[in-house]
């Protein structure tokens, strides 16, 4: 799922149809897709004939469709400020996960485990336990975004994030019950991530 379920739940929050492809293994990726996508990357999203990526950037535009952006330019900032923080933490997780050096991954383990992930996700939660989302205290698309990719974190770290912190797992069960998110996560195909 990555980072196109930022994109499937945004759109699934819209009730807006979509063909979801997906690609069966990295090999088939890197030869036959990654040469034919904008700078190598997915997820896409195409849209009549244009192909867009960058699943943050997608998930903003979709949430501006949606009216799930800042009314001005500091709710805008607020918003901004929670994804750049959760981009900071997802990429120190997805580079030790992808960590091929099975030494220099057991050394720095424990400092992304035991200090890093919990540093961030308290902070999360004591923003969710504060004002009820993650941003101006209202639902935005950086609840959508943040609640879809919890999964994906679970899986990295080896641990139920929404088991350890109350806020994030009340925030995540109120997205997952939206009725089209809720229809979404109900059907979608199985995968081990």
């Amino acid at each position: 799922m990555g980072l196109g379920e930022p994109i499937r739940f945004m759109l699934s929050y819209m009730e807006k149809e979509f063909e979801d492809l997906r690609i069966d293994s990295y090999m088939e990726f890197a030869t036959k897709y990654k040469p034919k996508m904008p700078f190598g990357k997915m997820p896409v999203l195409e849209i009549g004939e244009d192909r867009f990526f960058q699943s943050i950037a997608l998930c903003r535009y979709l949430g501006k469709q949606a009216k799930l952006g800042g009314e001005n330019l500091r709710e805008d900032l607020e918003i901004d400020i929670f994804i750049e923080s959760l981009s900071d933490v997802r990429a120190t997780v997805w580079t030790y996960f992808y960590n091929r050096d099975e030494e220099n991954k057991a050394k720095i383990k424990p400092k992304i485990m035991n200090e890093i992930v919990p540093m961030y996700f308290s902070k999360f939660d004591e923003t969710i336990r504060d004002k009820g989302f993650v941003a101006n205290e209202k639902l935005s698309w950086a609840d959508i975004y943040f609640v879809s990719i919890l999964g994906y974190f679970g899986y990295m770290i080896k641990e139920d994030i929404c088991k350890k912190y109350e806020n994030i797992k009340d925030l995540r069960d109120r997205v997952h019950s939206i009725p089209g998110i809720k229809q979404w996560v109900e059907t979608r195909p199985k995968t081990s991530w």
